[in-house]
C-alpha cells in the first residue's frame, strides 16, 4: 500500500506533541500495540526533528510523519529524520511545490473553496482539513466536497472518539488526525499502557464505524 492507503486503512492518525524525545520510544511502543503504527509528530517543538528518527530507527514498519511544518527547510529535516509524509497547517503553495518535486506525500490544509481549487491545481488529491470542527465539521467538508468531486479529506481539530463516527461516516473523509488518545499530559506522566489501551479503543472504534 502506498501512504494514503495506508492511511485510510488505519482510519486514525494520532497527532502528537513531544516535549522530550525520550518519550518517542514509548509512544511509538504503545501505539504499534495497540494496533495503530502511526503517527504524526508536530514541528511544534525542538523535540520532533530527534522523536521522529526515534521512532523510525525503532519501528521501521511504523508510519511516521510530520505535521504543522511550515517550512521548507523543516520538511527537509523532518524527511531526512525518516518522515514519510508532510502536513502543514494552511495551503502553502511553497511546501506542496517543493514535496510535490521531491516525491514527498503532502497534506496541505484546506478549509475553504478557493484553498481547496489551490489544492486541486497542484494535482492534489487529498487534503488536511483543519481546524474541522471549529470550521464547520462534516456539513463543512460534505459542501466543500460536493464541487470538488476528486478530492478526498482528512480533518484534524476538535475530532476525538466521541465524534469520530460523524467523520467517518462520510465516505469521502479517508482518516481523521486526533490527539485524544495521545494527550500531552498523558505522554508527560509516562502513562504508556493508558495511551495503548487508548489506541486500542480507537482502532476498534474504526473498525464499528466501517463495519
Amino acid at each position: 500500500m502506498n501512504i494514503s492507503e495506508s492511511i485510510k486503512a488505519m482510519g486514525v492518525v494520532p497527532v502528537v506533541v513531544l516535549e522530550d524525545a525520550k518519550d518517542a520510544a514509548p509512544l511509538a511502543k504503545a501505539l504499534c500495540e495497540g494496533g495503530l503504527p502511526c503517527a504524526e509528530v508536530t514541528f511544534r517543538t525542538a523535540a520532533a526533528e530527534e522523536s521522529i528518527r526515534i521512532m523510525t530507527e525503532n519501528y521501521p514498519d511504523m508510519l511516521v510523519g510530520a505535521g504543522t511544518v511550515l517550512t521548507t527547510d523543516q520538511v527537509d529535516r523532518a524527511v531526512n529524520a525518516g518522515a514519510k509524509f508532510i502536513v502543514s497547517p494552511g495551503f502553502d503553495q511553497e511546501i506542496v511545490s517543493y514535496c510535490l518535486e521531491r516525491d514527498i506525500p503532502v497534506f496541505p490544509g484546506c478549509v475553504t473553496a478557493t484553498e481547496a481549487a489551490m489544492a486541486v491545481k497542484s494535482g492534489l488529491k487529498i487534503i488536511k482539513f483543519f481546524p474541522a470542527e471549529t470550521s464547520g465539521g462534516v456539513a463543512a467538508i460534505k459542501a466543500l466536497a460536493a464541487p470538488y468531486t476528486d478530492l478526498s479529506f482528512m480533518p484534524t481539530g476538535g475530532v476525538n472518539a466521541k465524534n469520530l463516527k460523524d467523520y467517518l461516516s462520510f465516505k469521502r473523509i479517508i482518516a481523521c488526525g486526533g490527539s485524544w488518545m495521545v494527550k500531552g499530559d498523558l505522554i508527560k506522566a509516562g502513562e504508556f499502557d493508558k495511551i495503548k489501551e487508548l489506541t486500542a479503543e480507537a482502532v476498534n472504534l474504526v473498525k464499528e464505524i466501517r463495519g
